[in-house]
């Protein structure tokens, strides 16, 4: 009983000094030297520093793979702490008789936006941000840069006009500011624009890479976090760190301390998604269609991304199906996916 007391008080003390702050975000690596795996990445962007031989760059990787940690670090490594003092904007563009707002995280030094956030205006917004950044100059003499740099996320998710428009723009503006795209996959990104940018590939750690962190977050919490745990969390991440991390943090909130028998709990959408593949194998029924369909309003409604709900809703649904249906649910989804890339609106083609 004194020791649950003590669990629980140390918990409290925890929560109330860190209410505000996830451990994936408390724990975030800020320097390139600090970074727990990839090192050969590391090793080259700080070797591009040192020589003062930056190009537009093209990060890319699956989720959860540590590409806006490494491009923070890169930034600090060229500008050093005060690319750490940014301020959150939301901005008001003007396109045509219609007004866009977009949110904007920047400092004195750089720019981070998401330009697919303005659906079909993201061509405007694209060209007006890099005129902005590229016009203005730095104040700072002891971090003097002749550029400044523009982070774009989610570039693959852009439409090609704004692809285009960025291409024509970035070469225009070389001088006096750098782009680093941030994107899942570079195969959705126009050629012309992936040939004026240096890609950076930064692939999914591997499960060892995945419990080693965990391990070293833990140690840095004090708390006690069985090798058989930490594997088990690895393996329910899916080798994507961030979701390791948090599920690192339910469980300690929810089940500590730890057992052998510990249950890794799913976030509520990945429930959701095996609860909609169980409705669809189980029976097919203009009700059971009609039961689907609002399971899939209800996770675009909770903002899962369409792309996310194919991919988990086909992985569920070959894990449940009989080995003779496999590559019809795979070839389907493939196509569906296709044609979600190129339509706008998601749930047509999730439907289909």
């Amino acid at each position: 009983n004194q020791r649950s007391s003590r669990d629980v008080l140390s918990k409290f003390r925890f929560v109330r000094q860190n209410t505000n702050m996830l451990w994936v975000d408390q724990y975030r690596p800020s320097q390139l030297s600090e970074l727990d795996f990839h090192h050969d990445l590391s090793r080259m962007m700080k070797t591009m520093v040192e020589s003062q031989n930056i190009p537009h760059l093209l990060v890319y990787g699956p989720p959860g793979s540590g590409k806006h940690t490494r491009i923070k670090a890169l930034l600090r490594e060229i500008y050093g702490p005060g690319i750490e003092k940014v301020k959150l904007e939301r901005r008001i563009f003007k396109a045509g008789s219609k007004n866009v707002e977009l949110t904007t995280i920047g400092s004195n030094y750089h720019i981070e936006m998401n330009p697919s956030d303005a659906g079909i205006y993201d061509r405007i917004i694209v060209q007006d941000i890099i005129k902005e950044i590229a016009s203005s100059h730095t104040l700072d003499p002891t971090h003097q840069k002749s550029f400044k740099v523009v982070v774009l996320n989610a570039v693959d998710k852009t439409t090609k006009t704004a692809q285009h428009a960025l291409r024509r723009t970035m070469e225009k503006y070389m001088s006096t500011c750098r782009l680093i795209l941030c994107c899942e996959s570079a195969n959705k990104v126009i050629g012309p624009l992936k040939s004026r940018c240096h890609a950076i590939r930064v692939s999914a750690p591997t499960h060892d890479e995945v419990v080693d962190v965990l391990m070293k977050v833990s140690g840095k919490q004090n708390i006690v976090l069985p090798e058989s745990v930490a594997k088990k969390i690895a393996l329910s991440s899916n080798r994507n760190l961030r979701r390791a991390i948090l599920m690192l943090e339910s469980c300690y909130v929810q089940q500590y301390p730890f057992s052998e028998d510990l249950n890794v709990s799913l976030a509520e959408w990945q429930y959701a998604i095996n609860e909609l593949s169980r409705l669809i194998c189980e029976e097919q029924t203009v009700k059971r269609l009609e039961m689907a369909r609002e399971k899939v309003y209800e996770l675009l409604g909770n903002c899962i991304p369409a792309d996310v709900i194919m991919k988990e809703l086909a992985t569920s649904l070959v894990d449940k199906c009989d080995s003779s249906l496999k590559y019809e649910v795979i070839k389907h989804a493939a196509f569906y996916e296709h044609r979600l890339q190129l339509g706008s609106k998601p749930v047509f083609h999730i439907e289909a």
